[in-house]
């Protein structure tokens, strides 16, 4: 068993274009891009889902182990909002076995009787979700996700997050959907302060598209580097937070086979540790 890297903030890979891969191939996929971990998709039709959880996710571990590495953080399903479903406590528990702190839930989206309403629904279930996440000792967070979602940006997820105890509740910051509708990223994560648990990276851009006929802008995840993000502003907040959450590579390439994805990944993590080298000299 190899021993796992000690980073300060483990870089991890966000598993859900790796789908068609073994838990074996899967790490050592991450193993080739120099990565600590696995961000785990962890939704219905991947080697560990919210029915196997219980069984499969200690595998997956295992098999991490393995090849020294660690599962920094689950992601769930979409739809995964609902604390009082059986399945959800099984998916924390399972968590919290396996010490994985972190689990990213699903999303919200307004409802018909408009935000506010929306709000104060969404809060009371994230007081059922601080309970069971106390309960074993993990965290929940909401994604930073541009578009309809309730927690698009800091402002809006705090109104979601506020007065929760960040031991439980947590902000999933992500760059490129914060570049998109949210706010400077130096102001976006001082707004969400101690609720900062884990970081998303993705570049992105918009452009414009025919869709039956019709033109209409669209989003589009790029390399690293090559979008509107503006990454001197992250890795100042990086290092001058002082931020010690996982660091996920999003890896939202949809059009690649797994190899061209493997080969993206590893430049986009190349990119990104040689931008905290130049920052720490230039300090």
């Amino acid at each position: 068993m190899k021993e796992a890297k000690k980073r300060k903030s483990p870089f991890v890979v966000f598993t859900k274009h790796f789908q068609p891969l073994s838990l074996k191939e899967l790490a050592q996929a991450l193993c080739s891009v120099d990565a600590d971990g696995a961000d785990l998709c962890v939704r219905p039709g991947y080697p560990v889902n919210p029915e196997n959880v219980e069984k499969k996710l200690p595998l997956a571990c295992k098999i991490f182990a393995e090849y020294g590495l660690m599962v920094g953080l689950v992601t769930t399903p979409g739809d995964f909002t609902e604390p009082e479903k059986p399945e959800t406590e099984r998916l924390l528990a399972a968590c919290g076995q396996e010490k994985i702190k972190l689990i990213k839930l699903g999303y919200w989206f307004m409802e018909k009787d408009g935000y506010w309403k929306t709000v104060d629904r969404i809060r009371k279930k994230l007081a059922v979700f601080s309970k069971l996440a106390e309960k074993y000792q993990v965290k929940v967070m909401i994604h930073n996700h541009s578009g309809q979602t309730m927690g698009l940006n800091s402002c809006a997820v705090m109104n979601l997050v506020k007065d929760f105890d960040p031991e439980y509740i947590g902000v999933f910051a992500d760059t490129g959907h914060l570049m998109l509708v949210g706010e400077p990223f130096a102001m976006a994560v001082d707004i969400i302060g101690d609720y900062w648990s884990a970081l998303a990276l993705k570049d992105v851009i918009r452009q414009k598209v025919l869709n039956q006929g019709r033109e209409e802008w669209q989003l589009r995840v790029v390399g690293l580097g090559q979008g509107y993000v503006d990454w001197q502003a992250v890795v100042r907040m990086v290092k001058e937070k002082n931020f010690a959450g996982p660091i996920s590579f999003h890896s939202e390439y949809a059009g690649l086979e797994v190899q061209s994805l493997t080969d993206q990944t590893r430049m986009d993590i190349r990119f990104f540790r040689k931008m905290l080298e130049q920052f720490s000299r230039s300090s």
